[in-house]
């Protein structure tokens, strides 16, 4: 595997070579015989610690390899190094909290009918879990990223299919992540990373693999999806695939701020060259006066951005393409047209840019419906609409989120019309996420996040992001009967490890 800079498409160095169906087979296996020693939760909380210090001691090696690798800039890698490092340590905090675990003792009653039996039930760790690696995160969503944090903290084992675009930045925090383990007296084969197209389709059809978490495109995300479905034994596939993360405007909020909404937007879509997975790619705006002003200022905001670098070639072509395909469909306009930089024929970067169209082409099937699909980079669809029916009737088309975004007036925020609530509430199918009044780009890790929404934004129910993410790598038991001395330590009545728990439904700190 080469490590290639995107900002001239040059390679830089040979870092790896393709895994495998033995490498895998391997790495899977050694992974899996990680499994006990991971069962203490002191050793689990010690082990997450020293993975946040390990990248913090590389810091300056790491993000400017992700920067050589990626495009994304040092300050912005640097800010998501402090966001990896504080996700692995708010693991680390809730491992300690122990409420994870779920804890429920129901003492035998006989004098129910029918009489109750002694139950208790926690949650245990589903095994070795396959990690792949996003390519526009290439620390808080790759190798240390939330899935690997989250899975370390359930207990599990994992092997990281490194993505193609950052091989140099996975060998180097994969070999800080398993510095720690060996630092906490752990196998070093509690993390490890594959390479190579292969080695992602071996890793789901391993029989080991318990579960796996995706962050990628619906093509390849879905085909591996399917794969993990199709297995003698199945497995979850906790997948983010997509997502167009539409945004409405009341007439009353462009009327309030139009300037504010419009230069918001072009932050927002623009971040990171358009490379966000919440990316608003969709914006329903009024027709009339307002809804002018405020498509004036998003477009003159958009039209100032430099250029920037996609994070491979291939992206950059498809962005291109499919730039291209959406503007040449009937009724489809360019206030700034996305397109190749103007740097010359060697110039690697894109022009960011902005399409409008009435939005009653979106409410029906067609060939229009190519813009109710993600383009990923920096261009998004404003859909003019002539009144709220047909703003609701484009909702009702759109597939799942990962965010849907509503800006109100004043009076609809307050609550006093309703207004306001219904919209939420119109929304809140749509997405995993319901933003008022704000915008979708930057997901805060904290214990209430959710990222995942309905499909194609996520093939399950479940968030990537914050304390939660930890559940899709547990699996809950229930002991029946059983004698105290047989019981795990967890679900003993002494509560010898001072776990939060429902008792007889009463809830103990």
């Amino acid at each position: 595997m080469w490590s290639v800079d995107p900002r001239t498409g040059k390679q830089r160095e040979q870092v790896a070579t393709e895994a495998t169906a033995a490498d895998v087979d391997m790495a899977v296996r050694t992974a899996h015989a990680a499994l006990p020693a991971l069962a203490d939760r002191t050793a689990r909380v010690a082990l997450l610690r020293a993975c946040a210090a390990q990248l913090e001691a590389a810091r300056e090696e790491i993000v400017r390899t992700a920067d050589a690798e990626s495009a994304l800039g040092t300050a912005r890698l640097d800010g998501e190094l402090n966001r990896t490092t504080g996700q692995l340590r708010a693991f680390a905090d809730e491992i300690e909290d122990g409420a994870y675990l779920g804890v429920i003792i129901d003492h035998a009653d006989p004098s129910l009918a029918p009489p109750r039996p002694d139950l208790r039930r926690y949650k245990i760790p589903l095994g070795v879990v396959a990690v792949y690696a996003a390519s526009n995160f290439p620390l808080a969503f790759s190798v240390p990223g939330g899935d690997t944090a989250s899975a370390l903290a359930a207990g599990c084992p994992v092997v990281v299919k490194a993505h193609p675009d950052h091989p140099a930045t996975s060998a180097l925090c994969a070999g800080a992540l398993r510095a720690a383990a060996a630092e906490c007296g752990l196998p070093e084969d509690t993390v490890s990373v594959v390479y190579g197209f292969e080695a992602g389709v071996a890793l789901v059809e391993h029989p080991l693999v318990a579960a796996a978490g995706f962050t990628g495109s619906v093509r390849g995300g879905r085909a591996l999806f399917d794969a993990a479905a199709a297995r003698e034994r199945p497995i979850p596939f906790h997948g983010e695939l997509g997502s167009l993360n539409p945004v409405l405007v009341t007439a009353a909020a462009a009327g309030e701020r139009a300037e504010e909404i419009g230069k918001g937007l072009a932050g927002s879509m623009t971040l990171g060259t358009g490379q966000f997975c919440v990316k608003p790619g969709l914006v329903l705006a009024p027709e009339g006066e307002a809804g002018d002003r405020l498509l004036g200022v998003l477009a003159e905001s958009v039209g100032a951005v430099e250029p920037g670098p996609l994070l491979d070639g291939r992206m950059r072509e498809a962005f291109l393409a499919g730039v291209a395909e959406r503007a040449g469909l009937e009724g489809v306009e360019a206030p700034v047209a996305a397109g190749p930089g103007h740097g010359g024929a060697d110039d690697r970067t894109v022009g960011a840019g902005v399409l409008t169209v009435a939005a009653r082409h979106l409410t029906g099937s067609g060939p229009h419906e190519r813009l109710l699909e993600e383009c990923f980079g920096p261009v998004t669809v404003v859909a003019r609409y002539a009144d709220d029916a047909e703003a609701r009737a484009v909702l009702a088309r759109l597939p799942g989120n990962l965010t849907a975004t509503v800006h109100l007036g004043d009076a609809e925020a307050a609550g006093g019309s309703g207004a306001g609530a219904e919209l939420v509430a119109a929304l809140t199918p749509l997405a995993g996420r319901v933003l008022v009044n704000g915008w979708p780009t930057g997901v805060a890790v904290a214990p209430a996040q959710h990222h995942g929404g309905p499909y194609p934004a996520t093939t399950s129910t479940s968030t990537s992001v914050g304390a939660t993410a930890i559940e899709r790598w547990l699996r809950p038991v229930a002991y029946q009967s059983t004698p105290e001395p047989l019981l795990p330590p967890e679900l003993r009545d002494d509560n010898p490890l001072g776990l939060p728990r429902r008792v007889d439904g009463r809830r103990e700190p």
